[in-house]
């Protein structure tokens, strides 16, 4: 029942009783005239028989209409009373609706002062009745939201029905809640609009979970920085504006930790995420103010208010938008500032993390097609960066051909994986003091239709993409089994090794020893017989993983060798702490030693001080016979170059051991010379 409603029965009321006590004096003063009319004497003879008759007929009669008139007050009284009561138990009933809603119920007037307001307004924000009806009730309603409130009051004052709005007040406690409003009007009867009763429904909760899935929609989830999605709406808002105004630049910026999945391998991927996050928040405090358009939410880990212009897109790749800049050395100036706080040691499970990171820089110029183009072009220069290790790197025309012919390599590369294009090749080992072949070291190859690709064309990219590790374990197994057929065809020779390089990806993969494992089960190779060789610069760059590796690949009975000796930052003292069985001098060295005497110097010591650790020596890259002789006489057990033969596939290994066994007539290998060449591929 409406309010207008309850009025109309309030007044019917009022004026039935106005109209029944009316009455009741009207009969009443009516009987009090008939009856006086039998007292005068001069109306009626006092003697007369009809007259006592007529008196005692009328005193009935009237006894009889006061009778009626009683029963027919009685029953209207009944009826008001019923009338009351009804309006009373709804009285009754509302005021306990509203003393126990969780809605908050108020009645005001046109001008805003509160009238009255439910019991729920102090539970939901804090006022006492006597505190709200001391103050308007537009006062504690945010200034910013005032005037649309006012708006809508005033609609529904000229159109009798309300909307439902939103809207924030002032809790007593200082913070801002949300409000969903609806007001009813309350006419007089004029039918005029003289009051409002307003509902309001507290849904700052609802509003925050509303705001939280928007967030997450568009926000990292771990570092609480803006997502891809975000990251490329802004994009596009920069590009837009740079399109509409001639002087307007920005730049975006690709950045991808160094050797991250390495360190997340080693230590855990909870201190990986830790070291995420503490880079996000170092970066965020480092750009500076202009570099940034707005500020997120801030997440329950309690970040550091980072601008919508730096984003994780991905893994330990970040992506940051600097608008509006002079020059490009701004950005580069940028660029710079970010590594230095990146390079900071970061403090993390007792014990300090150093990283770095490589940026790649692309500028926005009048050529650019689509904002997309622009990250791509920035992670095309990340990447160039990344070869050369903590680094930035610009984008230009000239990379953006470059990366073109990579994506290219890299798709084919897959193809090849999939087509099983890569092949081993193979390179004899021999004792310089016997001149015997020992064994072989396997050496990839990819036979494409434009011919064999050597690994300088393709090792880079296939250590990028991770398809080192494919292409690496088909060539274990391929080599597996050409060593056993080589053992079965000449049973006399004593046993050959087979010498297998580890890339960096290969060495941080957690299933690097248990593949292995799997292929000496399935092959039937001896494990003494294989003989890995893992790069000096891997080895030394995580000692911790290492040691975790090489313990592992010992269990399984394979032999050790640090590769590329001398190129990297080691000492031969820090290599006792690992198992190791050979060092191989790099092709570096040894190609200088006839020509450079500090260079044969370098290799002298490095003879010396591996005899002295218990460690044998291979001299790869060997070419002349000085060389070989400068080796002999250094007490170098091994070497492997031009000089003996080059690399050559399962048949050419096979038919030259066939004719050296030949020729010799011995069941050994003895290959002494230029003459042991039988390949022509290099």
């Amino acid at each position: 029942m409406t309010d207008n409603t309850t009025s109309r029965q309030i007044r019917g009321i009022q004026g039935r009783e106005w109209w029944l006590w009316s009455f009741t004096v009207t009969i009443t003063l009516l009987l009090t005239l008939a009856l006086a009319s039998f007292s005068f004497p001069g109306l009626h003879i006092l003697d007369d028989e009809s007259y006592w008759f007529n008196l005692a007929q009328g005193v009935k009669a009237l006894a009889g209409l006061v009778f009626l008139f009683d029963i027919y007050i009685v029953y209207q009284q009944i009826q008001i009373h019923r009338v009351r009561r009804k309006l009373a138990e709804r009285d009754e009933l509302f005021r306990l609706i509203s003393e126990h809603a969780a809605d908050m119920i108020a009645l005001v007037d046109m001008e805003g002062r509160r009238l009255y307001n439910s019991p729920a307004y102090e539970k939901v924000l804090g006022y006492s009745a006597a505190q709200l009806s001391s103050t308007s009730g537009f006062e504690q309603i945010h200034p910013d939201d005032r005037e649309r409130v006012r708006q809508a009051a005033e609609k529904t004052r000229i159109t009798g029905m309300g909307q439902k709005l939103e809207y924030r007040i002032l809790h007593s406690d200082g913070s801002w809640r949300v409000l969903e409003s609806i007001a009813s009007a309350v006419r007089n009867e004029k039918g005029e609009t003289e009051k409002l009763v307003i509902v309001n429904r507290d849904i700052t909760q609802r509003k925050r979970a509303e705001e939280m899935v928007v967030h997450s929609a568009f926000h990292d989830a771990l570092t609480n920085l803006p997502n891809r999605a975000l990251f490329l709406d802004r994009l596009q808002h920069a590009f837009a504006l740079a399109k509409r105004l001639a002087n307007y630049q920005f730049a975006v910026l690709s950045i991808d930790l160094d050797e991250f999945k390495m360190f997340n391998d080693s230590v855990g991927h909870r201190w990986g995420d830790e070291l995420l996050i503490e880079v996000g928040k170092r970066m965020g405090t480092s750009l500076r103010s202009n570099d940034t358009v707005s500020r997120p939410l801030t997440n329950v880990r309690d970040s550091a208010p980072i601008g919508d212009n730096l984003a994780r897109v991905g893994g330990d790749e970040f992506t940051v938008i600097l608008e509006n800049i002079q020059d490009p050395a701004d950005a580069i100036r940028v660029a710079q500032r970010l590594q230095k706080e990146i390079g900071v040691p970061f403090a993390l499970n007792e014990q300090e993390i150093v990283v770095s990171a490589s940026i790649g820089i692309a500028l926005f110029t009048s050529s650019c097609i689509k904002a997309e183009d622009l990250l791509r072009d920035a992670d095309i220069a990340m990447h160039r960066a990344k070869r050369r290790g903590n680094a930035h790197e610009i984008f230009d025309l000239a990379l953006h051909g470059s990366a073109l012919t990579r994506l290219r390599l890299e798709t084919d590369m897959r193809k090849g994986v999939e087509r099983k294009e890569f092949l081993n090749h193979y390179q004899p080992i021999v004792s310089l003091k016997t001149g015997e072949v020992i064994g072989f070291e396997s050496l990839a190859r990819w036979q494409t239709s434009d011919g064999l690709l050597l690994p300088g064309r393709f090792i880079q990219a296939a250590n990028d993409t991770g398809l080192i590790i494919p292409i690496n374990r088909a060539g274990l197994r391929e080599a597996c089994h050409h060593l056993q057929s080589w053992c079965a065809l000449f049973p006399a020779v004593p046993k050959l090794s087979m010498s297998l390089n580890v890339s960096a990806r290969e060495f941080a993969d957690p299933d690097f020893a248990s593949d292995i494992a799997m292929v000496l089960r399935q092959t039937g190779v001896e494990p003494s017989s294989l003989q890995f060789e893992i790069m000096e610069t891997v080895v030394m760059e995580d000692a911790r993983r290492a040691s975790e590796v090489f313990s592992q690949l010992k269990e399984l009975g394979v032999r050790l060798s640090i590769d590329d000796f001398g190129t990297g930052y080691s000492s031969l003292s820090r290599l006792q702490q690992f198992p190791v069985d050979t060092l191989k001098i790099d092709r570096s060295f040894v190609c200088k030693m006839d020509s450079d005497k500090e260079t044969l110097e370098i290799v002298r010591i490095i003879v010396m001080l591996a005899h002295s650790l218990g460690l044998k020596v291979v001299a790869e890259g060997t070419e002349t016979a000085a060389q070989v002789e400068q080796l002999r006489n250094l007490n170098c057990e091994f070497a492997q170059g031009y000089f003996f033969a080059r690399p050559g596939d399962h048949e050419s290994v096979q038919t030259l051991l066939e004719k050296l066994q030949r020729e010799q007539g011995s069941p050994s290998f003895r290959l002494e010379g230029p003459r042991g060449q039988y390949a022509t591929t290099r």
